[in-house]
């Protein structure tokens, strides 16, 4: 019995969590979870501060992903923030990589299906 693997949807988290752009963020997310087995990387280059609205958004998005069987990797988080993300105790929830090319191959199978930088500038939310 084989599974079929769901692309892996990438999305870019705002840099600043208010309540709009968590709503407006949440039903983008919500739209990818209709695949089997989803797998989220959330593109973190663009956050300005792991704060309060931060870190539930990305606990939102990890139960949506838990709900549907798939997985939220969490890539690129800004140096100046990847302390605090440490100290807040989600670093155990979340698999979290330097690079968003490392986030996306980690789904992968095998190191064959390696994505270019070329396919990581098309956009920030997309299916790769």
């Amino acid at each position: 019995m084989t599974h079929e693997r769901s692309p892996v949807a990438l999305l870019q988290v705002p840099e600043e969590i208010k309540p709009r752009q968590e709503r407006i963020f949440m039903n983008e997310l919500k739209s990818y979870m209709q695949a089997t087995r989803p797998r989220i990387v959330l593109d973190c280059s663009k956050l300005r501060r792991v704060d309060r609205p931060a870190i539930h958004l990305l606990l939102c998005c990890l139960e949506e992903a838990l709900k549907h069987n798939g997985d939220v990797r969490l890539a690129a988080i800004p140096e100046a923030e990847s302390e605090i993300f440490d100290r807040s105790a989600l670093e155990g929830l979340f698999e979290v990589f330097e690079t968003i090319p490392s986030a996306v191959n980690s789904f992968q199978p095998a190191p064959a299906s390696m994505i270019s930088q070329q396919d990581v500038s098309r956009g920030s939310n997309q299916l790769l």
